[in-house]
Formats: structure tokens, sequence, C-alpha cells
């Protein structure tokens, strides 16, 4: 829920070409199938627990659907990219006299990024569900289960955003630089939320069992504060003119994915237990 939803930040600037958007609603909707899929083999049972899962369906489909919706009009292109295409080919063109062939439709609507909202949409009531078939209290339930889909969610973006400068040259850092900053305002409340008690505070202190003898607290400790560690890194490196830069970015990036879910998993394990 929380990739799908930041694809439509990153879309909606209309900057980043189409195959991103691609990568990005093709490994949520397989994610969202699976999740659901491993829901109905191992917690079945419930009404809250149908919810969850059909949830997860609804998010497959909200991303099959804008999926498709932005292959059939992959002729528009996009309208930041399009322009930036243009007038590359209008000042060899002009220096050459060779007119490159126009890639793009006009007569093609542009795929509007409303569409990847409805996929979010769904995942709110499948976490709603999941708050209450986890047990426990309902609103930090909840708000942990949407922080952390939102939080693993822009990480994970960001690292899928880096790769597109490889075939994209000349996209401006601005949609990878937002991603960055938004983890960075994410992670603080994601850590209130799993400190809040009975939270990770117990947990590392001893007055929770972690089943591991206080290592899983240590563990997520480590975690979290490598995370934002590594965000501000990142943040750091793209600041530097370089075009190595994005891709110093990118390889961080896959580290704040493992450490990121080190905190919002290692937690949920230890917690729920």
């Amino acid at each position: 829920m929380g990739g799908l939803f930041f694809a439509w930040v990153t879309t909606r600037r209309r900057e980043v070409g189409i195959g991103y958007g691609w990568t990005v609603r093709t490994t949520y909707l397989v994610m969202a199938l699976g999740a659901a899929g491993r829901g109905r083999w191992l917690e079945a049972g419930g009404a809250a627990a149908l919810v969850r899962d059909l949830g997860a369906v609804g998010v497959a489909a909200g991303a099959g659907w804008a999926l498709g919706l932005s292959f059939a009009r992959r002729r528009a292109g996009i309208a930041g990219e399009r322009a930036l295409r243009r007038a590359r080919a209008a000042r060899v063109a002009a220096m050459t006299g060779i007119a490159r062939p126009d890639r793009y439709d006009d007569a093609v609507a542009e795929f509007p990024p409303g569409a990847d909202l409805l996929a979010p949409a769904a995942g709110l009531a499948g976490l709603a569900g999941a708050a209450v078939a986890g047990g426990g209290p309902f609103v930090l339930g909840f708000a942990r289960l949407v922080c952390g889909a939102a939080f693993l969610g822009v990480v994970t973006d960001a690292m899928l955003l880096g790769h597109s400068y490889l075939t994209q040259p000349g996209l401006s850092r601005a949609p990878l630089k937002q991603l960055v900053r938004i983890g960075a305002w994410i992670w603080p409340v994601e850590t209130l939320l799993l400190c809040l008690p009975r939270g990770m505070v117990q947990v590392v202190s001893g007055s929770i069992d972690d089943g591991a003898n206080g290592l899983l607290g240590w563990i997520w400790l480590l975690s979290t504060i490598s995370t934002i560690v590594l965000l501000v890194v990142v943040e750091a490196a793209l600041r530097e003119r370089w075009y190595s830069a994005v891709m110093a970015a990118t390889g961080l990036l896959y580290l704040a994915i493992l450490t990121a879910f080190g905190q919002d998993l290692v937690a949920r394990a230890v917690l729920g237990r």
C-alpha cells in the first residue's frame, strides 16, 4: 500500500518515464497477491482476516488496472520526459540536419496519476482488517501498520527510482530527493509508534522477553539508528553534482531497505509474540 501511494507521489510530478511506474506497479501487484494467498493459508479464520486479505486483493486489482491503463496509453509518454526528448531532438536536428522520428503520439491521452490512488485506498481497508485480526489496541495497531507501510514503501520506491537515472539521462534529482526526505520525516513517527507501551523500549530494557536473550531488541535498535543514518547520507550524496552520486545513493538505499525492514519487522515479530 505504501509503495503504491508513493508511486503516485512521484508519477504526479510528470517527470519520470513510464517504465518506473510499470516496475513499481508490477512489483507491488505480485506482493499483494502473495500477501492475500499467505493470509488465506496461514490465518484464514475470522471476518477481520477476510477483510485484510480482500484488501490485499483490492491492492493488486488497483495496481493491475493502473498498470494496464498506463500500458494502453504508453504512446503519450510523460509530459516532462516528452518535452525533454523533443527539445534534445530539435537541437540535434539543428546541428546535423537529421530529424529523428518522434516516438510520442499527441492524440493519445496521457496516463492520469490519480489512477495510482485506487490501490492504496483498498489497502487502507485491508490494514484496518489486519489491525483487528492482530489483536491488541486497534488505534495503536492500525497506526503502526499504516506508518510501517508508508515507511517501507517510500524507502523501497526510492531505491527503485534510483535505477531510473540509468535509463533516463537528464532526469532531475528532485523526485529522488523528495522520497528520501519523506522517508526521513516518517522515521521518527515510525520509531515513536513502535516505542509506545508496550513497545520496543520495554524490549530493549528487558521488561519484555524477546525470546533471544535480548538480541532481537539490540538488532532492532541498531537497525533503527542505521536507517536514519543511511537516509541522511543518501541526502548528502544527492547534493553532489557528479552523476556517480546518484548511483552511490541507490546503493545506499539498498542497505536502507534492509535496515528499515529490520526496524519495522523485528519489532512486529517481537511485540506480536
